[in-house]
């Protein structure tokens, strides 16, 4: 939970994410910025022994070796953002939770993690969230109390937690004092309130939910195969689900757009 806090607004934009998603084949996320952690994958491609990665043995089917994150040669300053630094600290702990999904998938799919890529990804999504953060700032988008408690009580139920006094004790034994907490809460809503601004109101169609709903049934259809399996809920049914993944795609897609266009006007430099 600490390391999911600590990448909290990173998660809100979207943006690390997308740009550890690149190279391999992870789809676009469509659920809320806690999952997003979970599902969407990780560059888990390339090659070379990185980090200590091996295999226990050559044998087919044997398990491999989790790799380690290699931090050798990481500068204590990674990125500087329009005069603000990105320290190795906080590269450490975005990297870290980005490798250990990467490793994960590597598990699955039998490919090394390529360290020095995925550096570079990170390193790249720490500037954007860092921009963006500049950005709120500019634009004197604010974080309102109400908006930071609904937030808040989202968190503590999503961590099934009782109350938030649960959730300070939890985070304060893992390290994390509550002021801290509540900035980067504060952040993720400034964040939210900014990406809204980009997007506007986003109400997709019917037409567009079922083209999605089609796709989607005709990939189960495709993975099941001949023998058939569980059948597809109706497009009624999923509706609700179709329209969260349109809206996270849209939010994601003007997001990185804006982070883009904020790193030609800026004065940025990765030491990677």
């Amino acid at each position: 939970m600490k390391k999911w806090l600590t990448g909290l607004s990173i998660a809100s934009s979207m943006l690390v994410l997308g740009a550890c998603g690149g190279g391999d084949d992870s789809g676009e996320d469509t659920g809320n910025a806690e999952n997003q952690q979970e599902s969407q994958g990780q560059t888990a491609s390339g090659s070379g022994e990185e980090g200590g990665q091996s295999a226990e043995g050559g044998g087919e089917g044997q398990q491999q070796e989790m790799p380690e994150p290699d931090m050798e040669g990481v500068p204590d300053v990674v990125a500087e953002v329009n005069g603000e630094e990105v320290t190795k600290d906080e590269f450490q702990q975005a990297y870290e939770s980005q490798f250990q999904q990467a490793a994960m998938q590597q598990q699955m799919s039998g490919q090394e993690v390529n360290q020095d890529e995925l550096k570079k990804q990170v390193a790249d999504g720490m500037v954007s969230q860092e921009l963006l953060i500049q950005e709120t700032e500019n634009r004197g988008i604010e974080a309102p109390e109400d908006e930071v408690n609904k937030t808040l009580d989202d968190i503590v139920k999503q961590n099934q937690m009782e109350s938030q006094d649960e959730f300070f004790t939890t985070m304060e034994e893992q390290g994390m004092k509550k002021d801290e907490v509540m900035s980067q809460i504060e952040t993720r809503v400034r964040m939210d309130q900014l990406i809204a601004e980009e997007t506007g109101d986003i109400e997709p169609s019917d037409d567009e939910l079922k083209e999605i709903y089609d796709q989607q049934k005709e990939q189960m259809s495709q993975m099941q195969g001949e023998e058939g399996g569980s059948e597809m809920p109706s497009f009624d049914e999923m509706k609700p689900q179709l329209k969260e993944q349109v809206v996270m795609q849209k939010e994601s897609e003007a997001t990185q757009t804006l982070a883009e266009d904020l790193k030609e006007k800026s004065d940025v430099t990765i030491n990677l």
